[in-house]
């Protein structure tokens, strides 16, 4: 069931910008990271807004994103790298909300978070 309230425009752009000539879940996934990374301006400030066993994170971290995480390490989730004790780590996209984004980024992350609210998966 979804969490949020359908979003026809938003619906519309992700069926024609994210997933346009997708015919399975690895395309689906190539899709979504082929904008993000074209939409998201790097680096970005964010903060963590929910804990994942998978990520060093706690809600309330705040973390600078610099880029994407490798293509290959999204191919069920999308994530995105920041410097961590000295080296990038990469976590989950759904665990960060941006900070004072320009809005092409705002709209980016948002349209993630929408897909993944919406019970969409990859």
């Amino acid at each position: 069931m979804p969490k949020t309230k359908r979003d026809e425009a938003r619906e519309e752009r992700i069926r024609m910008e994210v997933i346009v000539d997708a015919y399975d879940s690895e395309e689906q996934a190539l899709g979504w990271y082929y904008y993000l990374e074209e939409k998201l301006h790097f680096p970005f400030p964010a903060k963590c807004i929910a804990e994942r066993a998978t990520s060093p994170l706690r809600k309330g971290d705040e973390v600078q994103v610099v880029g994407m995480a490798p293509e290959d390490e999204c191919l069920h989730e999308m994530y995105v790298a920041m410097p961590w004790e000295g080296r990038t780590l990469s976590v989950p996209l759904s665990q960060l909300k941006g900070i004072r984004l320009d809005e092409e980024t705002q709209e980016a992350v948002e349209d993630w978070h929408y897909w993944l609210a919406q019970g969409y998966e990859l």
